[in-house]
């Protein structure tokens, strides 16, 4: 080769780099402008909670606890341990501020589509094409839910790790050696560890071994159409059997089996995995090729996205599964009658078929009938079809390359702004699930997110019409009824709200919550001892919940066990020693008991923390004035926080004004006494409270008598759970 013609090739090879450059930087550029609405994105109230924000173990960051959990524990139905110490990470590293966690899965999902198209690049040596997979599969609307939803962070975190598998065993492809396999493996295995769907990857990595790689032996014997870069690996390593490149992948089909059977047991386990009684297998089935075609749809035509799509079941109409069975088989056909002359068409169909199979509902997890988030990994099979076809089919019209990158341009800016669009519908809960709604039919999930959100909000009655509407297609939701037994709670729709909790709990649903509500339900309806049962099996579920002990304790002093009632409050504060609501009824409890002294340091507990606790300042100065301990009588003291508490109620409460009398009674204060005690007298005698009319009446007689009121326990105006 001559010195011109040197230069010329480096002149040219350095060319190529920088296009290569240039892409790799406006592939990256523009993944961040479609997907720049994160930055205002929060959480999500749809598993994001289970995942991250309500999670002990993952708030707690990277601890050695923590990380053991990861491993030894399943966590939402799956074993995924990377993801859950990628989530701790972010939480170690920004706490719970949303933003940080949604870059984390962005700078994820931008890595992937430049590890695709480098390894697109270097096996096939088309860069064009290579460019445009990289670039639909980074702009794509239907990776948003992968990249927007902090909860599915193991989408593009197992997708990094699927990249990266498939780049070591390029490298590996090139010239095979014992290390370079063992990369391969250890990719492989962190990225089962990240999501189990990777299970599929030794397939595809067969596929490769066809095209573009070449690797096959009889590649050149039956004139098979290969790309310079799968060319030359036939002449340097001669090919190899095809006995030989199933054999070297035995290691990663026993792990990817391993992985299937712990992945079905956890779910089994968890109750993710719907029975054939539920879903039977013929309708598993014509599911699976509506599916399949759905998919494609949303791929070419990406519109009317969801978070969730409800399972048809037996509404599904039997002639859309056979039409779309046809399709699938007709395709699947096609591809392999054309594999001859067009290599990568059997390749991306056969990728596209194979890595849906975990998630095609063959097996059923969840209700749902398909999810976007589903196509992250196999939707490169369809944008590798389009990459290389489209060249294919225009190959003789004039001005080809000029026209085809004009498309590919065009193409990936409307899905950019589709990306754009579809990442705001993720801002937040509301915005999330109303979208889903006005783009789906009887999506009771989406009503069931949607009532949640409104129940947060405090808008009860809208969220009960939602989660009506969720029982309309679903009678028999457990969580469902549950949380509308909770919203019937706070409306004080007592009857309606214990005949939800009961149907719920006979659904097993979250139970622990149900019982509590239940309980609290029975206890305002004037049932305790219901309640104490109902509180009882709330702490059989969980020992460790302090509101469930403060609940119980409250029935046992309605029914006269204040001992117990002391041992439950005291539990409640050892768990959370901030509990000022269980505090104040401990204090209460131990006067009943005779407690007086320890009475008083935990009312001084509480005001030391909180000067302006109502609660406390009635509690304290109720029994400064009234006890008949003399060493704790401090009447004027007990005057000083009667007054307080009276002037931040603006004198409007009924039962601290009845505080104020005793404290003035008790200083010899007595017209004064008199004075707030007929105040409080027309104030119960005008809410009809006939009980307390007479104790206030009797308590008037002795003010104007000139006595002061003893009395060994206070009035303890708010005892509900």
């Amino acid at each position: 080769m001559s010195k011109r013609q040197v230069i010329l090739s480096s002149i040219l090879q350095t060319g190529k780099k920088l296009d290569v450059a240039l892409i790799c930087m406006v592939l990256a550029l523009a993944t961040f402008i479609a997907y720049g609405q994160l930055q205002r994105n929060g959480f999500i109230d749809y598993d994001d909670a289970a995942y991250v924000t309500e999670n002990p173990q993952v708030k707690a960051g990277i601890t050695r606890g923590s990380v053991v959990w990861a491993f030894t524990n399943s966590h939402v139905g799956n074993w995924h341990p990377l993801t859950s110490l990628s989530h701790m990470l972010d939480c170690e590293l920004f706490g719970l501020n949303p933003l940080w966690h949604h870059m984390t899965s962005l700078l994820f999902h931008v890595l992937n589509s430049l590890l695709l198209f480098s390894v697109l690049k270097k096996t096939s040596g088309a860069t064009w094409a290579s460019a445009f997979v990289a670039a639909a599969f980074a702009m794509h609307p239907l990776h948003v839910e992968s990249v927007a939803w902090v909860a599915e962070r193991k989408d593009v975190l197992s997708g990094f790790f699927w990249m990266l598998t498939m780049a070591a065993y390029v490298r590996y492809a090139e010239r095979p050696r014992i290390g370079r396999y063992l990369v391969v493996v250890l990719a492989f295995c962190l990225g089962l560890m990240a999501k189990p769907m990777l299970v599929t990857l030794p397939f595809v990595l067969l596929l490769l071994d066809y095209w573009p790689l070449g690797r096959l032996q009889w590649a050149r014997q039956i004139g098979l159409k290969t790309t310079r870069r799968s060319e030359l690996m036939i002449v340097n390593y001669k090919g190899a059997t095809l006995q030989r490149i199933v054999f070297e992948k035995v290691p990663l089909f026993v792990l990817s089996a391993v992985s299937s059977i712990v992945t079905f047991l956890v779910q089994r386990s968890a109750a993710a995995v719907a029975g054939t009684d539920v879903i039977s297998i013929d309708l598993r089935i014509a599911n699976t090729f509506v599916s399949y075609v759905r998919y494609i749809g949303k791929t070419i035509w990406p519109t009317r996205l969801a978070v969730f799509y409800p399972h048809l079941q037996d509404s599904l109409p039997m002639w859309q599964a056979v039409c779309a069975a046809l399709l699938v088989v007709a395709i699947t056909a096609g591809t392999i009658w054309r594999a001859r002359r067009e290599c990568w068409l059997p390749v991306g169909w056969l990728w596209y078929l194979g890595t849906l199979v975990p998630v095609i509902g063959l097996v059923q997890v969840g209700a749902q009938a398909m999810a976007d988030r589903y196509t992250y990994i196999p939707a490169i099979g369809l944008f590798i079809i389009i990459a290389w076809g489209l060249p294919e089919l225009t190959a003789r019209l004039p001005y080809k390359n000029i026209m085809l990158r004009g498309m590919g341009v065009g193409v990936v800016l409307a899905m950019m702004v589709c990306t754009w669009r579809q990442v705001g519908y993720w801002q937040n809960s509301y915005t999330l699930f109303e979208h889903a709604l006005d783009v789906t039919s009887n999506n009771y999930e989406a009503h069931r997110g949607l009532g949640t959100v409104l129940f947060k909000q405090g808008r009860f009655e809208e969220a009960i019409s939602h989660y009506k509407e969720t029982l309309r297609n679903k009678p028999h939701h457990a969580n469902t009824l549950g949380d509308l037994g909770l919203a019937l709670l706070q409306l004080e729709r007592y009857d309606e709200a214990v005949r939800h909790f009961h149907r719920a709990l006979e659904g097993k649903g979250d139970t622990q919550k149900w019982y509590r509500g239940l309980g609290t339900a029975l206890y305002r309806l004037g049932r305790p001892e219901e309640a104490i049962v109902q509180y009882r099996q709330a702490l059989k579920l969980d020992a460790n919940n302090e509101m469930v002990h403060k609940s119980l304790a409250i029935a046992l002093v309605q029914v006269g066990e204040a001992e117990e009632a002391v041992e439950h409050f005291t539990e409640a504060l050892r768990l959370k020693p901030d509990y000022l609501d269980a505090r104040i009824h401990l204090v209460y409890a131990l006067v009943e008991l005779g407690g007086i002294e320890s009475a008083v340091e935990h009312c001084q507990e509480i005001l030391r923390f909180k000067p302006n606790q109502v609660e406390a300042l009635n509690a304290l100065a109720w029994i400064w004035a009234t006890t008949d301990n003399t060493k704790l009588q401090k009447p004027i003291y007990a005057v000083e926080l009667a007054r307080r508490a009276c002037e931040l109620t603006n004198y409007e409460n009924t039962g601290l004004l009845d505080t104020l009398a005793a404290a003035y009674a008790a200083a010899g204060r007595f017209p004064e006494a008199v004075e707030v005690a007929e105040k409080a007298l027309r104030s119960a005698q005008s809410s009809d409270q006939e009980e307390l009319t007479e104790v206030f009446q009797s308590r008037l007689l002795l003010y104007k008598a000139g006595r002061p009121y003893r009395e060994p326990s206070p009035l303890d105006e708010d005892t509900s759970p």
